[in-house]
């Protein structure tokens, strides 16, 4: 299995867009909660979520020593980066079949991207090695905290 990342992009054209239409909210809602359910229902669904506006976050820039933080909304963006899911699949065409069904608008892109694997790496890194671990902590943690829900 391979993971893959669904980037959700949009633009001021389909903001432009979902404004025109006059959308209720509920509905964008709905059409995402079905679209979660059946990846859900096909277990491929490892991580997906919205995000909030450009105003709420900032921007760090590299190009500058030190790097430069700018507060959002960023006027610059001509996409912003809306949300994203994570997906478990069999290949790249699996991932191209789930992103083709997302129920996005005009103006919208889904950029899709295969997340790298641990193995992929030099495995007698100190740092892979350490991700590793860090990985298999994280595993028993969310066990346990499933555990101690389950039985509340």
């Amino acid at each position: 299995m391979s993971r893959y990342m669904l980037i959700m992009r949009s633009t001021p054209e389909a903001e432009a867009a979902m404004a025109e239409l006059n959308i209720d909210f509920n509905e964008i809602i709905a059409a995402m909660g079905r679209y979660n359910e059946e990846l859900i229902k096909a277990g491929v669904l490892l991580a997906g979520e919205g995000l909030t506006g450009p105003e709420e976050g900032f921007v760090v820039d590299f190009n500058a020593d030190p790097p430069v933080v700018t507060d959002g909304p960023y006027t610059e963006a001509k996409e912003l980066f809306n949300g994203f899911w994570i997906l478990d699949v069999s290949s790249k065409e699996e991932a191209r079949q789930w992103a083709v069904k997302c129920p996005l608008g005009k103006g919208v892109k889904l950029e899709v991207r295969r997340v790298h694997d641990t193995d992929e790496f030099p495995q007698d890194n100190e740092w892979v090695q350490k991700e590793i671990q860090w990985k298999a902590d994280l595993a028993e943690k969310l066990a346990v905290e499933a555990r101690k829900a389950a039985n509340r």
